[in-house]
Formats: C-alpha cells, sequence, structure tokens
C-alpha cells in the first residue's frame, strides 16, 4: 500500500504545537482526528462532511480575521474534490492562510483505495498553476519545491513550521504521509457547538 514515511499523526502534533492562537480548519476524516488528538481546542473547527470544503472555509476565516493565522489542515483526496478553490485562493491572496494536504496516496475513509496523487496528480504543481507560489511538498523524492529555507535555517520540520505558522501566504504544502493505523480520536459530532465556540474564540482575539 502507499505511504512514503513521514508519521502524520507525529507530524500534525508537533506542528500544532507551533500554532499560537492560529485557527486550524481539519478537512473530514483523518485531518480531524488528528487535530483532535493533538488536543481540542474552541480554535479548532472539525468537518464532519462538506468533503471538498476545508480550504475555502479556511479562506472565509482568512478573510474575516486578517490579523490571525489560518491553517487548513485537509487530505489528498478532498483537496482534489475542491481542487477549484485553489484558484480563488490565489486570486485573494490571504497572507495569513496556510493549508496543509495529509498526502497518504489512498482513499483512507472509503477502504484504502490506491489514490490519484501516488500514480499522476501532483497537488502542489497544481496549486502552482493555480497561482499559489509558495506550494511544495515534503517526504518525496518527488517534491517539486523544498519549504523555504530547508538545509540553510534547520531543520525541514523547523522550516516547515515557518512556513506554514510565519510566513506570507497562501502556502499550502503536500505532506507525503504514511497509511497508519493511529487510533480514533473523534472530536465533538455537535455541528452547533463547533460553530458556536469557534465563533466565540476567534472573535476574543
Amino acid at each position: 500500500m502507499p505511504g512514503p514515511g513521514l508519521e502524520r499523526r507525529w507530524l500534525v502534533a508537533e506542528l500544532l504545537r507551533h500554532r499560537g492562537n492560529a485557527a486550524v480548519i481539519a478537512g473530514l476524516g483523518s485531518p480531524a482526528w488528528d487535530c483532535h488528538a493533538a488536543g481540542d481546542s474552541p480554535l479548532n473547527f472539525y468537518l464532519w462532511g462538506a468533503m471538498g470544503g476545508a480550504a475555502m472555509l479556511g479562506l472565509g476565516v482568512a478573510l474575516a480575521q486578517p490579523r490571525r493565522r489560518v491553517l487548513v489542515v485537509t487530505g489528498d483526496a478532498e483537496a482534489l474534490m475542491g481542487i477549484g478553490s485553489l484558484s480563488t485562493i490565489a486570486a485573494e491572496a490571504p497572507p495569513n492562510l496556510a493549508i496543509l494536504v495529509l498526502d497518504n496516496e489512498a482513499f483512507g475513509e472509503t477502504g484504502r483505495q490506491a489514490g490519484l496523487t501516488g500514480r499522476t496528480t501532483d497537488i502542489a504543481a497544481m496549486a502552482r498553476g493555480a497561482g499559489i507560489a509558495s506550494a511544495f511538498s515534503i517526504g518525496t523524492e518527488r517534491a517539486g519545491r523544498a519549504p523555504p529555507g530547508q538545509g540553510t535555517s534547520g531543520s525541514m520540520f523547523d522550516a516547515l513550521a515557518t512556513a506554514l505558522f510565519e510566513a506570507e501566504g497562501p502556502v499550502l504544502c503536500v505532506a507525503k504521509v504514511g497509511l497508519g493505523d493511529e487510533p480514533e480520536s473523534f472530536p465533538p459530532r455537535d455541528g452547533p457547538l463547533l460553530r458556536d465556540r469557534f465563533r466565540a474564540a476567534i472573535a476574543t482575539g
């Protein structure tokens, strides 16, 4: 089965330790479970559905909250379902928006069938084609571009955290991750609760 080797849940947990007061939009499935496992927060908004909508929801939050960093954590299949959103994000060019695509090259929630990103599709290249200049991949020899500063100012991980939480956006990173068997970690399933607490959290600065 696909999986180039980065440990997905560890990667998400380590990155979120650097989040500060960033708002996090977690796409449905594994990205939501990983963000919840790293520590639930009112500044996390988990998508239990609306596949393909994570990046656009992140764009809306970034435009409405220009002084707050916004990180979208999504999967490869969801990113492809909403791939047209990358053109809108590039056109709006929010400097506070970053997108982390966890790419296990499989349809993990529906039976782990082999996905398209392990064959012919490069989401980072598609993002650059849409106009997002700071789009790169990690965890694969096929990476089209390394994180800013990699190899010159610290480890790959430090450079990635800087790119996602500090660099001028929009930023998109495709992280090639293994297809693991992490334990389930479900956030609240109450939609109004998630909406209301997230709205209150981002309103309080």
